[in-house]
Formats: structure tokens, sequence, C-alpha cells
């Protein structure tokens, strides 16, 4: 995951509801999907260490740990998402130790679908940020020609803890 994409999704984490954050989850889960894609192809060109590859599985892991962590078990449909993330854990720890990129392809077909449906739901949702007195951040064009700047108003001493 590039600098940006981390800076991008903290920004948006301080500023979503509970299923927005589920949302980026997924989000982030897929990021590290493809990494672990990207970094297996570098490491079959360059016969390197899949140090890389190993370390994006890793993450793409802890993703769907905190979505099971999320689940609310006595709720539908928490067991059925339960069996998934755990399906999704069992196949990302065989494409690890096979190196097989298509194993990730699998992974990805079952957390886009899920992705796009709490997409939906998170338009539906009207609760404020979970997050409060977080940084409030304003962003729009400056002078410079395509340039995008993100200016922080009240950078207090106490970002994002209650007083």
């Amino acid at each position: 995951m590039k600098k940006e994409d981390k800076q991008q999704f903290t920004l948006r984490i301080t500023q979503a509801n509970s299923t927005q954050l589920v949302v980026i989850l997924y989000e982030m889960l897929l990021c590290y999907l493809e990494d672990a894609a990207e970094a297996l192809a570098e490491d079959k060109e360059t016969k390197g260490e899949p140090d890389s590859f190993r370390e994006a599985v890793r993450k793409a892991r802890g993703c769907l740990n905190e979505l099971i962590g999320s689940l609310h078990m006595q709720y539908e449909p928490a067991p059925a998402l339960m069996q998934l993330y755990l399906f999704c854990i069992r196949r990302l720890a065989l494409g690890e130790q096979r190196r097989d990129d298509g194993i990730l392809d699998e992974v990805r077909k079952v957390i886009r679908p899920l992705c796009d449906s709490y997409r939906q739901l998170a338009e539906l949702n009207s609760d404020g940020p979970v997050m409060r007195n977080s940084q409030t951040v304003y962003a729009g064009l400056t002078y410079g020609r395509n340039t995008l700047t993100e200016n922080m108003a009240d950078q207090g001493t106490n970002r994002g803890m209650l007083v």
C-alpha cells in the first residue's frame, strides 16, 4: 500500500460512521490482496525472497481478523459472514504456502461483492462519525495547477481525545 493510500484511509477512518468503517476494511483488504499479487509477480521475476508477498498476505489476514472482531454474532447475517471470513483466511494461508495468485483471486471474488453491498448500506446509514473530536479536514484546489491541498482546522493538543 502506497503512502498516499495510507493517508487517504486514515483520513476516511477519522470521518467514517460504523458502516463506512467496514467498507474501509474491505477496501484495505482488497488493496493488500493487490499488493500481494504484485509482490508475487515481482518475486517470480527476480527469484527473490517472498517477504513482501508474505507481509501483504499477513496484512490482508489482519483486515479479515478485524472484520471478524466487528461481527455481532447474535444478529443475522453475522454467522454466514464469519464462515466467509474464515474461508478467506484459510485460502490466504494456502495461497501463502503455495505462492499461488489464483487463490488470491478466489478471495477477491468473495470480498468484492461484500464490499459493494456494504457500500450500498453505508449510503443508507446517516449516523455521524464514530471518532468524536477528531480534526476537521478541508480539501480544495489551490492556485497551483491540478494541486490538491488539505488544511487541518483546530490542531489543538487534544486531537481525537475528549476533554
